[in-house]
């Protein structure tokens, strides 16, 4: 089992194997904030923080047997003692959210986090009914605004979807261009149909734009910067001198939209097709506006 999971579990069985769907999100929140490097990260979502991946587990740990669910809840089922499975610095973490926060309800959870992380209620349904107006305002003072015309490219590689999302909604990416020929990955979040409804579910439109990327068989093998720059001078020489088309179409959508993204794999830039994507398309009639790899 995941180390993540047995956290939850852990989680359950110190508040007596049940817990309201949203309290404990916020408490795995709040737990999340306290570890060096967090098992799970968080997005903005309708009722603040959020975790994606955290959810797929719990959907996971039901459909194994190791937790029920209601409308409302998640029960433990499994009668294993998790607080003995996880580290002990994670069970004085957990032992400590208890303590701090345990009385609170769901709703008074709501609140305290939307007022001390306002960024993770701005995308919240109900803020307006459990804040008042002063503290409203800072959560509308932490949405990222930026008028500025800019091409972003993201890569996905070695961080988590939520971490992923916050970047974009960090630099109010309004469109996210899904650059990859073959839009399938292994890593949870990023095959086209999930990507596409966790980045609408969050206001980012999604568009998938094959055409410029480059095809899987051509892509093995890539061992060294050396292999990497002869795969990108066949792609300039091969693509992207035909796909001005496709290419007009994203500057197009830059126009309209004004702040979109061209995401792929790699983490490095160097390493992937979309900088050269990026460069061509900076030299498209009508390109005067700044480029950003994030």
């Amino acid at each position: 089992m995941f180390y993540r999971r047995k956290i939850i579990l852990a989680l359950l069985q110190l508040f007596d194997g049940q817990m309201d769907k949203i309290r404990l999100q916020k408490l795995l929140f709040l737990f999340s904030l306290k570890q060096t490097k967090a098992e799970y990260d968080f997005v903005p979502y309708k009722y603040g923080c959020y975790s994606y991946s955290a959810n797929a587990d719990l959907t996971t740990m039901v459909s194994k047997g190791l937790l029920a669910e209601s409308q409302k809840h998640f029960d433990k089922l499994d009668r294993t003692d998790y607080l003995k499975l996880v580290k002990p610095d994670d069970l004085k973490r957990l032992q400590q959210v208890k303590a701090e926060y345990g009385k609170m309800s769901s709703k008074v959870l709501m609140k305290h986090t939307y007022i001390n992380y306002p960024f993770y209620a701005t995308k919240s349904e109900v803020a307006g009914d459990i804040l008042t107006e002063t503290e409203l305002q800072k959560v509308n003072a932490a949405k990222p605004r930026n008028n500025e015309t800019v091409l972003f490219t993201i890569g996905y590689e070695g961080i988590s979807l939520e971490e992923y999302l916050v970047r974009l909604l960090k630099k109010d990416v309004k469109v996210l261009v899904d650059v990859r020929n073959n839009p399938l990955s292994m890593k949870y979040g990023f095959s086209k149909s999930q990507l596409k409804r966790y980045c609408e579910n969050l206001g980012i439109k999604y568009v998938h734009i094959p055409e410029v990327g480059i095809q899987s068989e051509q892509r093995q093998e890539l061992k060294t910067q050396t292999d990497y720059d002869k795969l990108f001078s066949v792609y300039r020489k091969n693509n992207l001198t035909k796909t001005v088309d496709s290419q007009t179409q994203i500057l197009n959508l830059l126009k309209e939209y004004k702040r979109i993204a061209l995401t792929c794999f790699e983490a490095n830039i160097c390493q992937c097709h979309r900088k050269h994507l990026a460069e061509a398309i900076e030299t498209l009639p009508g390109f005067q506006y700044k480029v950003e790899h994030i």
